[in-house]
């Protein structure tokens, strides 16, 4: 297992075609791409974060399903962001009003799209400021309006929002996502 990304500098740029048939053809492996169209890969992630993961994509689902207003992607997800740069959130919500804006197309592929809310999971093997350098790149992007960081490791929970310093929570019992998710509150005794 890979104890960090490995980062990948390719002689030409890939297209937006070619990238996301890479990414099909390596579908065990996490593949991003930032900005200036370095590859990263991931292998996956062990089952203690992987479980931790599930948990929290688990309650953002319940919560969206009976909000009703947007819909919920887990970390397979991939999104095109204004910068070129393909990230996949651990847990990501959107509007329906956004995503309905979307052609089938687009919606189909690396959504170009950021998420209205995206969550970003610290493994073991995750160093954390690559993981703060990505909320930061999230948070300048247009439709963003609210980022969580965990860091189980420290047992912090990092809060990003747009144009605001970064908030950080120590140990957690909960972390309310009001306004933005109304009435998400996000439990964190299974995820410490």
């Amino acid at each position: 297992m890979l104890s960090s990304p490995l980062i990948l500098q390719m002689p030409s740029s890939m297209t937006d075609e070619q990238f996301f048939e890479f990414c099909q053809v390596n579908r065990d492996l996490r593949i991003e791409r930032n900005r200036f169209g370095e590859i990263s890969i991931m292998s996956p992630t062990g089952s203690e974060t992987g479980n931790r993961e599930g948990n929290i994509f688990g309650q953002l689902w319940v919560w969206s399903e009976k909000d009703g207003t947007g819909i919920t992607f887990t970390s397979s997800t991939g999104f095109k962001l204004s910068t070129g740069a393909e990230r996949s959130p651990d847990a990501a919500w959107i509007k329906l009003a956004r995503w309905n804006t979307l052609t089938p197309e687009q919606q189909k592929k690396f959504a170009p799209i950021c998420p209205d809310f995206v969550i970003e999971l610290r493994s073991a093997s995750d160093n954390l400021q690559p993981l703060k350098d990505k909320m930061t790149e999230y948070m300048q992007e247009p439709g963003i309006q609210l980022g969580l960081l965990i860091d189980r490791k420290n047992r912090q929970v990092y809060i990003y929002r747009p144009g605001q310093t970064e908030e950080c929570l120590e140990n957690p019992d909960t972390v309310s996502c009001d306004p933005i998710l109304p009435g998400f509150v996000l439990n964190m005794s299974k995820i410490w």
